[in-house]
């Protein structure tokens, strides 16, 4: 009788411990395509700013029209490719993801750069405006991606760690790989 109750014992716990797991991992991925989708809200944010940001400077550097160009092509690029769960399953489109986000990136630099020669763009309250707006959008982007890290890893870690693991093969074959 008591080998009995033993056994069912055993049987509730171990199903228990299934639902579980089986309940974490969908759980654990929601959390990585948040991450996600924060990091293509703030890529936008950044996006739209550029425009306005572009306009106020030219008013003020007309000679750097080359810097301009750089600027929004790479914007357009950028543009072209959003941050999706989708893509991570893709590797070229994630290179060329990864890319054009650093080529806006170096352009941005580039144009912030230039502003060190017009005294009277540094002064300009929507220039500043402006440039603190997307500054704070950079630190948003940064947590976001830092974020994202910590909730790949968290990811990563229940499906390769033992028992889940077990489970984690036949529900969720992949793994997302961390992006920069």
């Amino acid at each position: 009788m008591k080998v009995n109750y033993i056994i069912i014992a055993v049987a509730v716990v171990g199903l228990f411990w299934t639902v579980s797991i089986v309940n974490k991992l969908p759980t654990l991925d929601e959390n990585v395509n948040a991450a996600i989708s924060q990091i293509d809200n703030e890529l936008k944010r950044r996006n739209d700013l550029i425009p306005n940001l572009l306009s106020v400077v030219k008013g003020y550097a007309v000679h750097e029209e080359e810097v301009f160009t750089e600027v929004t092509n790479a914007r357009a690029k950028a543009m072209q490719i959003s941050f999706t769960p989708e893509l991570l399953n893709d590797p070229i489109k994630l290179k060329k993801f990864e890319e054009a986000q650093a080529q806006l990136s170096f352009g941005l630099s580039k144009l912030m750069n230039i502003t060190e020669n017009y005294p009277d763009l540094k002064s300009n309250q929507n220039f500043l405006s402006l440039q603190s707006q997307l500054e704070g959008t950079e630190n948003r982007i940064a947590i976001a991606r830092r974020d994202y890290i910590l909730t790949i890893k968290n990811y990563n870690i229940a499906l390769r760690t033992f028992p889940s693991s077990i489970l984690a093969k036949l529900i969720y074959p992949d793994f997302k790989p961390i992006v920069n």
